[in-house]
């Protein structure tokens, strides 16, 4: 019988500027319910051990009392404070999760994340070590130079849009961020995901899995408009 750990990290401290809304995004409301809870509640419904919540320094006592308790999601074994960008908050998850053995990396503003693609990360994690969710993009990507004109047109076939949940073995990825913050000549502003730092510091690969086109996340007010009626047509 497989005894090993399972963290689901969930990450919940950005500042939503793109939502043009004095509320994070993460707690804006989508069908009476915060946005953030719809993620948790798929993790809690999973067969992950825990779940270490990050967010902001003024929004720990609200996750708590307005999320985690009203919603009994009972796997939260802690809420950390994060930091000013998104791998800050990610390493120091990562710091504060004790003796675990694969660890998923979840953005809490993607509400449609299902047990069910949870389910597989874990099984495959535990094959590849390293494995992320994606889908083929379905439109021609154009790359442009700094003028504006069109400098390539990619193969569509070898092109992704990456998701999450990211999943990877707790050590190894938690090495992989040692060596990025300890990197002086880093440049913070392209490291998007947690995969590349796994890819760029380990040198080691990441497994694609299929997630699903609907596993969207709510950034701009046009995306909150799209999450709302996805949820009234998976009511329905």
């Amino acid at each position: 019988m497989d005894k090993s750990k399972v963290t689901a990290i969930v990450l919940a401290a950005g500042k939503g500027k793109r939502m043009n809304s004095s509320l994070a995004k993460q707690f804006l409301m989508l069908h009476q319910r915060p946005i953030l809870y719809y993620s948790l509640k798929a993790f809690e419904e999973s067969s992950v051990d825990e779940i270490v919540l990050v967010t902001g320094e003024d929004q720990v006592v609200y996750c708590r009392e307005n999320i985690v308790k009203q919603y009994k999601i009972g796997k939260v074994s802690q809420i950390i404070v994060g930091g000013s960008e998104r791998y800050d908050s990610v390493y120091k998850a990562l710091l504060a999760v004790e003796k675990s053995d694969y660890v998923l990396i979840h953005d809490g503003a993607r509400p449609f994340i299902s047990k069910d693609l949870i389910e597989n990360v874990i099984l495959q994690v535990k094959t590849h070590r390293a494995c992320i969710l994606g889908t083929p993009v379905k439109e021609t990507i154009k790359v442009i130079n700094t003028d504006g004109y069109i400098a390539a047109s990619p193969d569509r076939s070898t092109l992704w849009n990456a998701q999450t949940p990211q999943a990877f073995e707790y050590e190894t990825i938690k090495k992989a961020y040692t060596i990025f913050n300890q990197d002086k000549d880093r440049d913070r502003n392209k490291m998007t995901d947690d995969a590349m730092i796994y890819e760029t510091y380990l040198n080691q690969p990441v497994k694609m899995l299929l997630g699903d086109y609907r596993n969207i996340k709510i950034t701009t007010p046009e995306d909150l408009a799209i999450a709302e009626a996805l949820i009234d047509d998976l009511l329905c």
